[in-house]
């Protein structure tokens, strides 16, 4: 149903400098996978093969990073290290890369407006590399929503509860349960002090937008901090037709904050320990 997944990756990742000063947030590792290849293999378990990539100056690492090293290929060719770019390799022969510049920094929504060139007139995911999801021994993150999406057809965020005190750090949403773990949204406000704030439900970095979101985002005034607010235009939507919000089974890591990125290596390390 869903065939494309668009990576908003222009961001300066200005939490982690100086180390992003010269290497892309995305390109951050969780102990030897860099974030964005978490999300790339999140939306192939999601039966997404396409990958759009919205990238800025001093990004090229991300393009290289999903492409063939020839050089590297050929020193390690027949040695025991051959096998760490197993997966790379695999996630290379079965996924298709495309790539545009956002060329100012106008916020998420204007982001998403510049994949409009890639992902075209259909329906399409969007993951935000710095939150990463561990969904267990359940289906990933984008998974569950994709299987929201065959039944409802229509624009669906992912949302979890937060603490009161983080709202001001989110999109947050307001509406009724229509279904188990799926809501439908009335009402959201993009970073509201907690005495504004209409719940705790904040939307996290996976989206599933229909196509008409473009036509909006590029009549959607800025808004908070004078960006392009992908929230602003998804009310928008609400108003026009059904825009859902789903809690998702798993757990999010905000990598974009050292706390969080921090945590996730621990967990992933573990992981690894265990096989």
């Amino acid at each position: 149903m869903i065939k494309k997944c668009l990576f908003p990756a222009a961001g300066y990742g200005t939490r982690f400098l100086p180390a992003t000063k010269a290497i892309p947030k995305e390109m951050l590792p969780i102990v030897n996978k860099p974030l964005i290849q978490y999300g790339v293999e999140e939306a192939i378990e999601a039966g997404i093969y396409n990958m759009a990539i919205v990238t800025g100056r001093g990004k090229r690492a991300l393009e290289d990073h999903f492409d063939i090293s020839y050089e590297l290929e050929h020193q390690i060719k027949n040695t025991n290290k051959e096998g760490y770019l197993k997966d790379i390799r695999n996630l290379l022969k079965c996924c298709n890369f495309s790539y545009t510049r956002q060329m100012e920094m106008k916020g998420l929504g204007h982001a998403i407006l510049c994949g409009e060139t890639l992902i075209g007139n259909e329906a399409f995911a969007v993951i935000l590399s710095d939150d990463l999801c561990d969904s267990g021994e359940e289906k990933g993150v984008l998974a569950q929503m994709c299987e929201v999406y065959k039944k409802y057809r229509c624009s669906i965020v992912a949302i979890e509860e937060v603490a009161i005190e983080d709202v001001s750090k989110y999109g947050i949403i307001s509406g009724r349960k229509m279904d188990e773990n799926v809501f439908v949204i009335d009402d959201m406000i993009e970073k509201p002090s907690k005495e504004k704030a209409p719940s705790n439900l904040a939307i996290i970095g996976r989206y599933i937008l229909t196509p008409d979101i473009f036509e909006i985002l590029s009549h959607t005034a800025p808004g908070k901090n004078g960006e392009i607010q992908i929230t602003d235009a998804l009310l928008e939507q609400c108003k026009k037709g059904m825009v859902l919000g789903y809690r998702f089974k798993g757990i999010r890591y905000d990598c974009g904050s050292i706390d969080g990125f921090v945590r996730a290596t621990n967990v992933f390390y573990e992981k690894t320990l265990k096989g």
